[in-house]
């Protein structure tokens, strides 16, 4: 064994990518049974499904998920915990900025569109027919926010910074616009509250997994901080299981339980605010907890990794921002 490799590894590393392989098949369940009609996996055991064989190819997602977790940890035996986490903290980052693209262009794009529609302008460059139809939420959410979407998960390809971090500045220079035009102008809209919430609640939320790897979330703690690096390993890999873990699946049960969840059904019926010619992403911001659910439950596996690896002492422990501090 070198470096924390070897079998002895193996059940911790196929613990922590069952998780993974399990969180997987959830969202994809989730987006067949509410999205595409499948009755769901659970439908099998309520007896309330008309499709068996669908309901039954939906559970053995989860088998077949496992199993191909557990071959492949058993193949890649020699693989350290360290890199492991490595791995799946490369993976998160790149969810991350993504997330960050997306809000921020359909954030940027919805907000002029707004401003397009309440100063009359819209129907005069796209016409009467384009400019009702970009009235209806279920319009511009399929054909101009899925573009921007897409466009965003683009960008991320190929950029490496996390973008999120420019959000608070984003969000600054969003407020400061909103107090300028009030002030200076007496010129206020709905759709200008609605960018700020949306690029706060975002940056709140995406920010949180990198927080958790750089141990920058705020602790109140009298033992913790006076422990050696092999208890803190101990308690940080209980507490990612038992606190962390289990709290991303708690929102991400309750979240996509039934069509009438609380991150389902506003994303179902495309969901905006009633606040006039407002901005068309409240169904975005119920999404952004199940974004908040998967990127924590990534963090939490590659933390309880690392937590491992330091209470077995093995080398190339990483220098947490806080640390380094």
């Amino acid at each position: 064994m070198i470096g924390g490799s070897g079998t002895s590894t193996v059940p911790i590393r196929a613990f922590g990518w069952i998780m993974l392989a399990i969180l997987a098949v959830f969202l994809l369940n989730a987006v067949l049974t509410f999205w595409f009609d499948f009755p769901g996996a659970k439908a099998l055991f309520a007896g309330t499904s008309e499709n068996v064989f669908l309901s039954f190819v939906q559970l053995s997602l989860y088998a077949l998920a496992i199993a191909a977790a557990v071959i492949s940890v058993s193949r890649r035996y020699y693989v350290t915990l360290r890199e492991d986490a490595a791995t799946i903290i490369a993976a998160n980052h790149f969810i991350i900025r993504a997330a960050f693209w997306v809000v921020f262009l359909v954030g940027l794009g919805d907000a002029i569109l707004s401003f397009m529609r309440v100063e009359g302008l819209s129907e005069l460059y796209f016409g009467e027919e384009l400019d009702s139809n970009l009235g209806r939420s279920a319009y511009r959410a399929t054909h101009f926010h899925v573009p921007l979407i897409l466009a965003g998960i683009a960008i991320a390809m190929f950029t490496r910074s996390l973008g999120f971090i420019w959000l608070s500045l984003l969000v600054v220079v969003a407020e400061l616009l909103i107090v300028i035009s009030r002030f200076v102008f007496s010129y206020e809209q709905a759709f200008m509250g609605d960018l700020v919430r949306f690029w706060y609640g975002a940056l709140f939320l995406f920010a949180s997994a990198y927080t958790l790897l750089e141990d920058g979330h705020v602790r109140v703690d009298l033992l913790y901080a006076g422990m050696s690096r092999k208890k803190k390993g101990t308690v940080n890999a209980w507490g990612s299981i038992v606190l962390g873990m289990a709290l991303c699946w708690t929102i991400l049960i309750i979240g996509f339980s039934s069509a009438n969840a609380v991150i389902v059904s506003p994303i179902l019926v495309f969901e905006v605010t009633q606040s006039g010619f407002g901005m068309y992403v409240k169904y975005f911001m119920a999404g952004f907890l199940g974004i908040f659910a998967v990127t924590m439950m990534i963090q939490f596996v590659a933390q309880f990794f690392e937590a491992v690896a330091d209470k077995r002492g093995d080398p190339g422990a990483r220098e947490t921002h806080a640390e380094v501090i």
